[in-house]
């Protein structure tokens, strides 16, 4: 994959604490190798703290509250999953509003194992195909989506898959993605 795909890009990484460390991280890495600015956004302030394995993981210093941003100040959008994170950003009035705007703008989106559950929070995954874990598959059918057996689905500029046990090829589908809707979005303006 060529270095730079992403120059210049600002990234939303959306977490709370508990969140999947691994679903964090390994796109972060990506994100910046492609030239992007990945940015940590969280109800927590100042830190906010993985989960790794079946404990705790690494603490991650956070670059700005959710409270205060807005999609426009993002190209794209990173959902990891982690039980605790998700249910702490579903319940956290900010969550459906700064994905809502995402997907409302037609901007990138991935989403991680539970991070795909954030979704359906949003109200915006009517007619979208999603994958996902088991565990969310109701949730996404009620709110609208067209559920998928596959371990990654492409629908638009939204990413989604089940888990991070194919985390090479995923990241993999989330730059070749975001690098469309950028340039989709720059012919549009």
């Amino acid at each position: 994959m060529t270095d730079q795909l992403l120059a210049g890009k600002n990234i939303a990484i959306l977490v709370a604490n508990g969140f999947e460390e691994l679903e964090m991280t390994e796109p972060q890495r990506a994100l910046l190798k492609a030239g992007a600015k990945p940015k940590i956004i969280s109800p927590e302030q100042g830190l906010v703290n993985g989960w790794h394995g079946a404990a705790w993981g690494h603490y991650f210093p956070t670059d700005r509250h959710v409270g205060d941003v807005l999609a426009a100040d993002f190209d794209l959008l990173v959902l990891p999953g982690g039980d605790r994170s998700v249910a702490k950003l579903a319940s956290n009035p900010h969550t459906r509003r700064i994905i809502g705007s995402f997907m409302d703008a037609g901007k990138g989106v991935a989403a991680f194992g539970r991070g795909v559950e954030l979704l359906a929070v949003a109200d915006r995954v009517k007619t979208r195909a999603v994958t996902g874990p088991e565990s969310v598959k109701a949730a996404l059918e009620a709110a609208g989506a067209t559920w998928s057996e596959d371990a990654i689905v492409v629908d638009r500029f939204l990413v989604t898959a089940q888990s991070n046990e194919e985390m090479a090829e995923i990241i993999e589908t989330m730059i070749r993605t975001f690098v469309a809707a950028g340039e989709q979005r720059k012919q549009a303006a």
